[in-house]
């Protein structure tokens, strides 16, 4: 099998789409879709299902994708043992993380990473944090910056970088949720909340509803903390967010944070990583720049 055509299939489980893959690895589509039906071929069975709107892994092809990535993974293992360039690391590092992490915590790690390693090649994704533990699992992503749940899988592995406080925003402009607030008593249970879909912000939100025994007045639930101080700051609500992200927010200046009377607890930060790769060269050169 040829390794081109083995990272072509893997872009293609990631994006379930043959226009955006064929776009993302510089092929056409009919290149792509050859490759594809060769793999298939070689595999004696379908790895997908396609017509004209979707496409869809089928029970082989999730099989196959899990062969694949080992067959890349020790590939890239092997050109680093045999180069001429043994002292230096080379390959491919597929890492995840959240805007706000991309702002306030990548750029340190990459730079230190990035002189001691300038062969490795990065690729980088971002998006929602609450999905990062997710990216690993389903190796989409060699490494995440990820926030600590409360039920972390036995087969990953966390590396902390920083304990992240947690505190309640809310917009500095005129609403109804300002109006509230400027009650003599806060009719805590009366206010707009934006709260993230799922993820450890949601528990979060969860435990301290639960710990100011109140049922909340749910305004809307968002993915991304980006999205939610966006909406606060816009007059929508109040909500419970990392410090970290109104700190990099374009629109801090239209938050005000508010005292909590109960405690939030903190999230943890780190990187994460699956633990049977934690040895792997380029996964434990990268942990290795962590400064905790």
């Amino acid at each position: 099998m040829d390794i081109r055509e083995i990272k072509l299939f893997l872009s293609l489980c990631d994006t379930l789409q043959f226009a955006r893959t064929a776009e993302q690895m510089h092929v056409s589509p009919s290149t792509l879709s050859r490759a594809m039906q060769r793999l298939e071929e070689d595999a004696g069975t379908r790895l997908f299902e396609r017509d004209n709107r979707s496409v869809s892994l089928t029970s082989a092809g999730v099989e196959f994708r899990q062969f694949a990535q080992n067959m890349v993974n020790g590939w890239e293992q092997l050109k680093s043992r045999i180069s001429p360039n043994q002292h230096q690391l080379i390959g491919r590092l597929n890492l995840y993380c959240s805007v706000t992490a991309a702002y306030s915590h990548l750029p340190g790690l990459l730079d230190k990473f990035r002189r001691e390693h300038p062969l490795v090649e990065i690729v980088l994704g971002t998006g929602d944090a609450a999905n990062a533990v997710s990216e690993v699992q389903q190796n989409r992503a060699d490494i995440a910056i990820a926030a600590l749940p409360e039920a972390f899988p036995d087969n990953l592995h966390f590396a902390p970088i920083e304990t992240i406080p947690l505190t309640i925003i809310a917009p500095q402009m005129p609403c109804r949720a300002r109006e509230l607030l400027g009650e003599e008593t806060i009719p805590w249970d009366k206010l707009p909340f934006i709260i993230q879909d799922h993820g450890p912000g949601r528990r979060r939100a969860d435990a301290w509803f639960k710990a100011m025994g109140i049922q909340p007045n749910i305004y809307a639930k968002v993915s991304g903390h980006e999205a939610i101080v966006s909406m606060v700051a816009l007059g929508c609500g109040v909500s419970i967010t990392p410090e970290v992200v109104i700190q990099h927010s374009p629109v801090r200046d239209r938050i005000a944070l508010m005292p909590s009377p109960v405690a939030i607890a903190p999230f943890e930060l780190g990187c994460c990583c699956k633990t049977k790769r934690r040895e792997d060269p380029l996964i434990a050169a990268f942990l290795d720049c962590i400064d905790y």
